[in-house]
């Protein structure tokens, strides 16, 4: 069953993507019941061999894990048939409910990493390692959303992971692009993605960048995002355009306090919306598929803050549901405007 509608969806999307120029799509989001696997395939780059990446769901069911194992490694065999993919270049992870930090550790200890294209932008994935990659598939068109919008915009990237929102946004002619992770790697990774498009991007602590110590259109700034905010308000700095992208939940040990998206996601909006220019607008990814908050449950909150009275809300999931993600479920995505 596996095969075919692998198969089956292969042949839909691939001419769908080399006319776009995308490396990374969906393949297949547990579109069997019997086979909850979410499945992301990776293309040819300047000849390199494609591979598959993807994650086995929790099941409604306990199931032993020896015989998970071992159920996970026939899929592979029968994704490997079906695509003419090296059983090496096939990665397979459980996904599990998890919390604070031990969502972000090493699945793998052998590494393998590719250089995908986007349009006419390229990233760095890490197949082998992590649950997740370095780019979020799902979010493919609101990259290109903020691309379209940050031509003489100075950006600001909060929780900016590997920093595809921040090439996106200097791409489209930005003035300047901020990114804030806590994640060393993550920075790293971000900078090596400006490299990748013929683009530099200076690393820095947030007390250097409070203290204008670097002039640089691209600064990859190590903080706590949290702190940043705060400080950032203090310091009266504006941003024409704002991409928030926080996680679900972070406990991690380098933070000042935990942070739950759920509880924190209208203060932490409120907080944002101080640091907007004039006619700026904040773009808000929510990653949570349980339910996540409606446009008018969101704006009523912010409402509730004397200086956000004016706050306007809209869902963009119409969008931005590319032709891999379509009839999917995907996280919410929505624009912010005082």
């Amino acid at each position: 069953m596996l095969a075919n509608r692998l198969q089956k969806r292969f042949r839909h999307l691939k001419k769908w993507a080399q006319r776009k120029n995308i490396g990374a799509f969906r393949l297949y989001d547990r579109d069997i019941p019997e086979i909850p696997l979410v499945l992301d395939f990776y293309g040819e780059v300047s000849g390199a061999e494609p591979a598959l990446c993807g994650a086995l769901y929790k099941r409604p069911y306990e199931k032993d894990e020896a015989d998970e194992e071992s159920w996970l490694c026939a899929m592979k065999e029968s994704a490997s048939s079906a695509l003419g993919i090296d059983s090496k270049r096939i990665f397979l992870k459980q996904r599990r409910k998890q919390k604070g930090v031990f969502q972000y550790e090493k699945t793998s200890h052998e590494r393998f990493e590719k250089i995908v294209s986007e349009g006419e932008l390229s990233f760095k994935v890490n197949l082998s390692d992590y649950l997740d990659t370095g780019l979020f598939i799902d979010r493919r068109l609101l990259r290109a959303i903020v691309k379209n919008e940050a031509a003489g915009k100075r950006v600001l990237n909060l929780f900016s992971y590997t920093g595809s929102f921040s090439v996106y946004a200097a791409a489209g002619k930005s003035v300047s692009t901020d990114s804030v992770d806590i994640s060393n790697s993550y920075l790293n990774m971000a900078r090596e993605n400006f490299s990748l498009n013929g683009m530099s991007a200076s690393l820095l602590q947030q007390w250097d960048y409070f203290d204008r110590s670097v002039h640089s259109a691209n600064k990859l700034i190590r903080a706590d995002a949290l702190l940043f905010v705060d400080k950032a308000i203090a310091e009266k700095i504006k941003w024409d355009i704002i991409v928030l992208d926080p996680p679900v939940f972070s406990n991690s040990k380098k933070m000042t306090d935990n942070f739950d998206l759920n509880r924190d996601i209208a203060r932490l909006l409120g907080k944002c919306l101080k640091l907007l220019a004039p006619c700026g607008k904040i773009f808000l990814s929510v990653n949570m598929r349980r339910s996540p908050p409606a446009a008018e449950e969101l704006e009523a909150q912010l409402r509730a803050y004397t200086y956000a009275e004016n706050a306007s809300v809209t869902d963009l999931e119409s969008s931005i549901i590319d032709e891999d993600f379509k009839g999917k479920k995907i996280p919410k995505a929505f624009s912010v405007k005082l």
